[in-house]
């Protein structure tokens, strides 16, 4: 695509990328990124709205009697780790890179989408509305994220979820299950044949996690895999058996189970108390004869199930996540995106769209 207003929004969205990574967005402190965000989309004349840190529009010539498709990305990030040589709020540009925290994830989807929502916003006839909802506390699965606006903007039908996955098309996606576990034992004193040594009974269980397998394989999503992830005691002391141990599993689950299923197994083979944080976070998956996925695969995208979770997990509809930039790249130290994949991602997304939004002649 060549036209001169494709240009335009590939700059105007790489601006807003560097915007973007020197405003500092953890999850929960997203409030400038959000800021920025709607006074982007006030000065383009379209009436944004905010609730809490989270920022969403229609396009111009929304009609309810349309079936409405859903653009989202997220704003937030994680902390910058440790081992960082550059400044992660410091924009960056370097051998077709720009460097920054938030960059790959998921900035450049996030403003990738945003020009997409701006090329078809002023458009009539579209076979459906768009509502563009660039949303907080992605990265915790937090309750004042997607999850709170979603009531707000009425019915939606589909939607495409951006992420990096280097435009390929995520058409399923693992739920996150994550377990607290306690192994009860007695305490004792460590000098003598005392107690119950609870870490020696959380041990036999922490083993069944490594070892214990799920019989049902997806053929998008492969096995259900578990990771102990977190061990302690509240001891203090070296020299008391401790009467209790505590332990974290993180549980990715495919489609082909429920998380009370999961639940029913995983207490059936072990002892320790097992308590589930959420049953938010659930598989979802979207039809392979799903017009934005058949779009996608005319264009020569490739479908593929993801192990990591996103908010799509918590969108009641089917949604497709894709987006530019690599996976392997977020939560890394030094994050980047190349320039050419905004740009890519952009024309890609309008793509993407066209042959569903194009009127029907």
């Amino acid at each position: 695509m060549t036209d001169p207003d494709i240009h335009t929004l590939q700059t105007e969205a790489i601006d807003l990328l560097r915007q973007l990574i020197a405003i500092p967005s953890f999850s929960k402190e997203e409030g400038e990124t959000a800021a920025l965000l709607e006074e982007f989309l006030r000065k383009k004349g379209i009436a944004a709205d905010r609730l809490q840190n989270n920022v969403w529009g229609k396009n111009l010539y929304f009609d309810p009697a349309k079936p409405t498709l859903l653009l989202n990305s997220h704003h937030d990030t994680v902390k910058p780790n440790k081992a960082y040589t550059v400044d992660p709020f410091s924009p960056i540009e370097k051998d077709g890179k720009l460097y920054g925290l938030g960059s790959n994830d998921a900035g450049g989807s996030l403003v990738s989408l945003i020009a997409t929502f701006l090329w078809y916003y002023g458009q009539k006839d579209l076979t459906h509305n768009i509502i563009l909802a660039l949303s907080a506390e992605e990265e915790i699965s937090g309750h004042n994220g997607i999850e709170l606006l979603i009531p707000h903007m009425g019915h939606i039908d589909w939607g495409v979820v951006g992420e990096p996955t280097q435009m390929q098309l995520a058409v399923a996606e693992k739920g996150l299950l994550v377990l607290d576990c306690t192994a009860h034992g007695r305490a004792g004193h460590a000098a003598r044949n005392e107690g119950e040594n609870a870490i020696y009974k959380a041990l036999s269980d922490i083993e069944w996690f490594r070892t214990g397998q799920f019989p049902k394989v997806s053929d998008l999503l492969g096995p259900v895999k578990t990771s102990v992830t977190v061990i302690d005691t509240d001891n203090k002391a070296h020299n008391v058996v401790p009467s209790v141990c505590h332990f974290v599993v993180d549980v990715r689950v495919n489609e082909l189970y429920t998380f009370e299923e999961i639940l029913d197994i995983i207490r059936q083979h072990v002892s320790c108390d097992v308590q589930p944080r959420s049953l938010r976070m659930r598989s979802s998956s979207i039809s392979l004869q799903h017009p934005v996925v058949l779009s996608g695969i005319s264009a020569g995208r490739k479908c593929y199930g993801s192990p990591t979770t996103s908010d799509k997990a918590l969108m009641p509809f089917p949604t497709l996540k894709t987006g530019p930039g690599d996976s392997a790249r977020s939560h890394t130290a030094d994050e980047y995106i190349l320039l050419d994949e905004v740009r890519d991602g952009i024309t890609s997304y309008i793509e993407l769209l066209a042959p569903i939004l194009a009127p029907k002649k």
